[in-house]
């Protein structure tokens, strides 16, 4: 348990860094809806007229962009990407620090098997990805609220925050399951954003090319895209169930990679 709380106060400073963004994010974001409601032009026409490639980046596609909830589904994609970059980052940390700060040594040296050592670790990262998720909902919900209009519900926020958490804890158990692998965890977190990267750059692909629609199982990107949750009213099925597979491998291949890693110190 002393493990666990350690690993809390090492990602304070992060955490809350994170979150600070988070805010600015949320905040000037929806700031911008209401300002470009005032200028009198339609959201929906300005969006239309812009290049579809524009549009795809931006995750507009057929969002109704009138409402506050439909503007903030644009907004939500850079979310999700921070989201993503801070839970790989963090998973893959709680692993390659120990090499990284020659604290290996010390660390085993501790009355705690391996299997409690990155139990401990991953405890306290799942803490700090649920605390950053919490944040976020609740910052979106009082900022969604302010701006919608009467009668529209917030349940799709909830949805997408629920998406939000899959995808997070599926690029936790990428960062730890490559810190783990890896004959060199110091570079897992490196690794990781650039995988991150090019399966965000080929769900912008896919939406530009519907050819490569079948590519869509291999980026979590797509799982839990705005449009798809708020057009289905719902987390899709499949993904949901093929996230929590994923999450499930690589954490099994994390556990057992780390018991049985040579950590150099």
């Amino acid at each position: 348990m002393n493990l666990f709380f350690r690993e809390i106060k090492a990602a304070r400073k992060s955490l809350i860094l994170w979150t600070i963004g988070i805010f600015f994010m949320i905040v000037s974001g929806m700031a911008k809806y209401e300002g470009l409601n005032g200028t009198g032009q339609s959201l929906q026409q300005l969006i239309s007229e812009m290049p579809k490639s524009l549009q795809a980046i931006m995750g507009a596609g057929t969002l109704d962009l009138s409402t506050a909830v439909g503007f903030y589904a644009i907004l939500f994609t850079y979310l999700l990407l921070m989201a993503a970059i801070h839970a790989l980052m963090l998973g893959a940390n709680i692993i390659a620090k120990e090499e990284r700060d020659k604290t290996a040594e010390f660390l085993l040296a501790k009355p705690i098997s391996r299997t409690q050592v990155i139990t401990a670790k991953l405890l306290a990262a799942f803490v700090n990805v649920v605390i950053f998720n919490l944040v976020t909902l609740v910052l979106s919900v009082v900022m969604v609220s302010k701006f919608s209009k009467a009668g529209e519900s917030l349940h799709d926020i909830y949805l997408l925050m629920a998406g939000m958490f899959l995808l997070q804890l599926l690029f936790m158990a990428v960062g730890a399951g490559i810190a783990a692998a890896g004959k060199k965890p110091k570079r897992a977190a490196g690794i990781g954003t650039a995988l991150l990267l090019i399966t965000y750059i080929l769900s912008i692909a896919i939406d530009l090319n519907k050819n490569l629609e079948l590519l869509q199982y291999i980026t979590p990107f797509k799982y839990f895209e705005a449009k798809r949750v708020l057009a289905d009213g719902a987390l899709d099925p499949a993904f949901v169930g093929l996230s929590m597979v994923i999450i499930t491998v690589l954490l099994t291949i994390t556990y057992s990679f780390f018991k049985k890693r040579d950590l150099h110190v």
